[in-house]
């Protein structure tokens, strides 16, 4: 019975570390932050709120149609002379009633109904490239933090080998010193030494602890422990030069397209600055049917009904004088417009000669690291056979071993900073 709870136990713990566990790829890691982001979910919301405004500019282009209906009572009507004698009262039919029907389709608004419906448009293009943009940050954000953990998961890995190692070097320290071939201070440095591994890599837990949570919130996720794809430093990634990137950038980067939006915005400014100075041209029809007629002496007691169809002109004189003012701005604003749009080019590329530059650099410091990992064990295993030896003294196997553990961390590090580089280098591009 007790060996059957045991197995239960043991079964149970097994399970919920399990459940409590989630080994993620990038993949996975991209399409929780686009399902479950906060952000996103705003941006997303934006682009709606655009596109609903195109369909009320679009509205413009209907007829404008108004219908009042009214009812009234109708006092009796007292006529007098203009000095205020000789008055006479007239009874006036009491009930009155109204109902007006009018009816206006402009035909002609100096291109303000297109230029409007093409300013929502880009509007809603905005957003649009507001929402990669956001997306892009989002998954970037996501991405360094899933990194970063992975760094840390990697730093514990070879912090407790080193801890293994050094606990073995240990028991070797202490066979010696029984058999008078090494100090106690030898063994009291080493297990100083070990403890000093030890609060590093408790140093190192909490941390973890602390990044897997801030990227659970990110991913919008339960708290969970997340466990990178271990493959991601194996895979072979992209070998485009900088040209290819530039281009891909220019195309492709969510900014760049905001500023070409915002200087199309600018153009549609003026082009509605312009339409203030054309007259507006609309086809009218009316229907009125009122009663009584209390225009006559005395008042008739009948309903009138009368309509009519005709064409409106209206032209606001006082804009000759005033518009022009706004076109000139509008102008201006066109040119500060095609100004920053230079600039977000200038600016762009620089981001990406810089990344590109940093994400070749990357394979030359990976290469660095190897060689000095290389050199680092192998001058720890000389010292560490000379001091077995007596032929090396304590604190060169502390050097030893502190040059040892800082190579294999620098290592660890700069196999995932390729992948972190190659990624910035998509997250600028916009194609991230």
């Amino acid at each position: 019975m007790r060996l059957l709870a045991l197995m239960l136990v043991v079964a149970t713990v097994t399970v919920a570390k399990a459940q409590s566990e989630r080994r993620m790829t990038v993949d996975d890691l991209f399409q929780l932050v686009e399902s479950n982001s906060k952000t996103l979910q705003e941006t997303k919301i934006s682009v709606e709120f655009a596109q609903k405004g195109i369909e009320a500019a679009r509205a413009q282009r209907l007829p404008d149609v108004n219908a009042t209906l009214s009812a009234s009572y109708n006092g009796n009507v007292v006529v007098m002379d203009r000095d205020f004698t000789n008055a006479n009262g007239y009874s006036s039919p009491h009930f009155g009633n109204s109902f007006a029907l009018e009816a206006q389709q402009v035909v002609y608004a100096g291109g303000a109904i297109d230029a409007g419906i093409r300013m929502a448009e880009l509007h809603r293009d905005m957003a649009v490239a507001g929402q990669r943009q956001s997306s892009n940050a989002q998954r970037f954000l996501a991405l360094g933090q899933y990194l970063d953990l992975y760094k840390i998961q990697n730093r514990m890995q070879v912090m407790q080998q080193n801890i293994e190692l050094t606990a073995r070097l240990i028991d070797d320290i202490r066979a010696k010193h029984e058999q008078g071939m090494a100090l106690k201070n030898d063994v009291t440095r080493y297990e100083l030494q070990m403890e000093n591994l030890r609060l590093s890599l408790r140093k190192l837990q909490d941390q973890q602890v602390v990044l897997n949570h801030q990227l659970c919130n990110t991913l919008g996720l339960a708290d969970v422990t997340i466990l990178p794809d271990t493959t991601i430093v194996a895979q072979a990634l992209g070998n485009d030069n900088e040209a290819v990137w530039q281009q891909t950038a220019i195309a492709s980067s969510p900014l760049m397209e905001q500023s070409q939006l915002s200087t199309q915005m600018a153009e549609q400014q003026l082009k509605l600055a312009k339409s203030e100075l054309m007259p507006k041209v609309a086809v009218v029809a009316a229907d009125n049917f009122s009663g009584p007629f209390i225009y006559d002496i005395p008042p008739l007691d009948k309903n009138i009904n009368y309509w009519y169809v005709g064409v409106g002109v209206k032209y606001p004189i006082s804009s000759l004088f005033k518009q022009n003012k706004k076109v000139q701005q509008a102008r201006v604003g066109i040119q500060r417009s095609q100004e920053h749009q230079r600039v977000t080019a200038e600016t762009l590329d620089n981001q990406v000669q810089q990344a590109y530059t940093l994400y070749r650099q990357s394979y030359a410091d990976l290469d660095t690291q190897r060689k000095s990992v290389e050199l680092a064990r192998q001058n720890y295993q000389v010292v560490s056979d000379r001091y077995l030896n007596q032929l090396a003294l304590i604190t060169d196997m502390l050097d030893a071993s502190n040059i040892r553990l800082n190579a294999e961390l620098q290592e660890v590090d700069a196999r995932i900073n390729i992948v972190y580089a190659y990624y910035k280098m998509k997250y600028i591009a916009g194609v991230l």
